[in-house]
């Protein structure tokens, strides 16, 4: 079975989120990291982007869900992109991890990494919650 994976990485969105009183007065960076399992043969082959899943509209589509958001928990954030993501054509699975760089006193940063796969019936579950 071949693996092809489309990777957004570092996408940085301003966003409500948090528990304490004082993150929810203003929005804080986070970063998003995406790994979108789709099989890209043809577009390999056409050179034509009908046969991708176009990433500028996933882009896109992740900086909408985080500013439009008004969650408490990095992990309903992670879950948000996940269904976002799978709703796109061609995209078979998706992994996003997010990072919430503010929030720790002593790590570089706080985040979530969640996987799910499309029409599998399962539920988002986190893979690894880390102080990466």
């Amino acid at each position: 079975m071949k693996y092809d994976a489309i990777l957004i990485r570092d996408l940085e969105v301003q966003a409500l989120i948090g528990t304490l009183p004082e993150e929810r007065l203003k929005r804080q960076t986070l970063i998003f990291n995406l790994e979108l399992t789709t099989d890209l043969e043809a577009a390999g082959v056409s050179d034509d982007l009908r046969d991708s899943v176009n990433y500028s509209l996933v882009e896109e589509t992740v900086r909408r869900v985080a500013t439009e958001s008004e969650f408490f928990l990095l992990e309903k954030m992670a879950r948000a992109v996940c269904d976002a993501v799978l709703a796109f054509d061609g995209v078979e699975a998706v992994r996003v991890t997010v990072d919430k760089p503010a929030a720790p006193r002593y790590a570089r940063s706080i985040a979530v990494r969640m996987y799910r796969e499309k029409n599998s019936g399962k539920p988002c579950h986190k893979e690894v919650k880390d102080h990466e």
